[in-house]
C-alpha cells in the first residue's frame, strides 16, 4: 500500500511538472518576443553659447539686442523664456541700455541666435545708493 500511495505521489508531481512546462511553452507561442525597438535617434544635445562685452543696441519692438564682445559682434532674439538680469534683480530687456556691459547665453535656431539668458553688470558707481553719502563727524 505504501508502494502505491508513494507512486501516485510521484505520478502526480511528474503531471503536474510537466502540465507547467506545457503551459508555459504554449504561452511563449502565443506571445512571441517583441523585437527590440529600433534605436530612437536623439536629437543632438543644444549647444549653448556666450558672449561678453558691450550693449551696442537694444531694440524692444523687435525683441533683439546686440553685444559686441572683443571678438565678435552678436545679434540677439530674446523670446519671453529669455532671463535678464540687472545685478540682482529680474528686468526686461527695455531696462538694458546701450553701453551696459553685459553676459549673454544662447542657442543658434537655424539662422537665428536666441538668448536664454542676460545679465548686465551695474558699475561700481550705479551699485552704491545715492543716499549712502559717508557719514561726517
Amino acid at each position: 500500500m505504501k508502494r502505491i500511495l508513494a507512486l501516485i505521489i510521484v505520478a502526480t508531481i511528474f503531471a503536474l511538472t510537466v502540465g507547467i512546462a506545457f503551459a508555459e511553452e504554449a504561452q511563449q507561442l502565443a506571445a512571441p518576443e517583441k523585437a527590440p525597438a529600433p534605436a530612437e535617434k536623439k536629437a543632438p544635445a543644444t549647444k549653448y553659447l556666450s558672449v561678453k562685452g558691450e550693449v551696442t543696441a537694444v531694440d524692444p519692438a523687435v525683441n533683439s539686442i546686440t553685444i559686441k564682445s572683443k571678438k565678435q559682434e552678436v545679434q540677439l532674439t530674446v523670446t519671453d523664456k529669455t532671463k535678464v538680469m540687472i545685478g540682482k534683480e529680474k528686468k526686461s530687456l527695455a531696462d538694458v541700455k546701450v553701453g551696459d556691459a553685459a553676459v549673454a547665453k544662447y542657442k543658434k535656431e537655424g539662422d537665428k541666435n536666441v538668448a536664454t539668458s542676460i545679465k548686465v553688470t551695474l558699475k561700481k558707481a550705479e551699485t552704491t545708493p545715492a543716499s549712502a553719502e559717508p557719514v561726517k563727524k
